[in-house]
């Protein structure tokens, strides 16, 4: 296992898309874990899903940090604004000089790209370029930046790993994540910024994103509506859990990779990018069957909610993949880590926030 060499007390930690799934979660974990630290956040709020969840989860951080015990002056300072927009970004850096920077700001959704294709290269390219700019010129002990098992697109062997060749993307939203890693390698080897990409894989839970499925799919079914299973039925996803996520995030984040010099005298990129999945890939079948009966359990349907009725099975839809599959040996040798929650507890986690969140049936 490798040794933490980044200590977050006493520090400024940059995480951007503060009030986003994964991103509000992080932050709730680094004030429970670290007792003296300062996070500054950013994101842009944008209207993409129901910016009230957005809200909500800020407003859950702003909770936790009013009952801290801290000597931290501010210790959650957010800032609503787009990584786009570089005299911002740059503004953040001189004014907090973050040591440790968290990326997970991003256009996420892999079919939106197909139909809004600069959103993501706005977010994901120039917004990433700032961050890597603003890396660049200030002292920052480790950038740590949010990739995505997009990136793998049509592999056909399994499970992913990340020693695989990924130069063929099937959507933008694909193009852009893996165009983050060869940035971060270069600005890893040019300017020797310690940086770690993270594949993750189909992250789900509480207060999650409703485009994901799982979210979706209970919209739909609540309002009665018919649901689209995809593929006929025949994809498999590795569901990851987000507190298993975020677990792999605040472990890595405390472990830059080393810098080094080679022959040459140059340094050789101190560099690195881990798969964070379940490794266990779900039948979406069987995924829906479990979510529903979890809503049925969290009485967010009726118990004689007539299922078959509302399900539809359909053909893949262009960008998709029929299977995700992580390989997590290099992170469970480094880190001693694998994400383990079973899906019947992470969907009943779920289904038991969007019953207080939205009301039972």
């Amino acid at each position: 296992m490798l040794q933490y060499n980044v200590s977050l007390e006493n520090k400024t930690i940059f995480v951007t898309g503060a009030a986003g799934f994964i991103g509000s979660n992080l932050v709730k974990r680094i004030f429970t874990d670290v007792k003296e630290v300062k996070v500054v956040g950013i994101d842009n709020m944008n209207d993409y899903y129901d910016v009230n969840i957005k809200k909500e989860r800020l407003q859950q951080i702003k909770e936790q940090v009013e009952n801290l015990d801290t000597q931290v002056k501010e210790p959650f300072v957010f800032i609503e604004g787009n990584i786009a927009d570089k005299p911002l970004i740059d503004k953040i850096f001189a004014d907090y000089k973050p040591a440790v920077v968290v990326n997970l700001a991003a256009q996420a959704g892999v079919r939106y790209s197909i139909t809004n294709p600069g959103a993501y290269i706005e977010s994901n390219l120039v917004g990433f370029y700032n961050i890597l700019e603003a890396c660049r010129h200030n002292e920052v002990e480790h950038l740590v930046y949010a990739s995505s098992s997009s990136v793998y697109g049509s592999n056909k062997k399994v499970p992913y790993s990340t020693d695989d060749k990924v130069d063929n993307p099937v959507s933008l939203y694909a193009a852009t994540k893996k165009s983050n890693e060869l940035m971060a390698h270069a600005y890893s080897k040019l300017y020797n910024i310690p940086s770690t990409g993270l594949r993750f894989f189909t992250v789900y839970g509480p207060a999650g994103r409703p485009d994901m499925a799982y979210f979706g799919f209970t919209n739909k079914l609540r309002e009665g509506k018919t649901i689209q299973i995809f593929n006929y039925g025949h994809c498999k996803r590795d569901f990851t859990f987000v507190d298993d996520i975020v677990e792999g995030v605040v472990r890595i984040m405390q472990h830059a990779p080393e810098k080094q010099n080679g022959e040459d005298g140059l340094p050789i990129p101190p560099y690195k990018v881990y798969n964070i999945g379940n490794n266990s890939p779900e039948n979406l079948l069987d995924f829906v069957t479990i979510l529903q009966e979890e809503l049925i359990a969290a009485k967010v349907l009726p118990a004689d909610y007539d299922f078959e009725a509302h399900k539809e099975l359909v053909a893949m839809q262009p960008g998709d993949v029929p299977v995700t599959y992580a390989d997590t040996t290099p992170l469970e040798q480094d880190f001693g880590f694998k994400p383990a929650t079973p899906l019947r507890q992470g969907l009943r986690a779920f289904a038991q926030w969007y019953a207080k969140y939205y009301g039972t049936c």
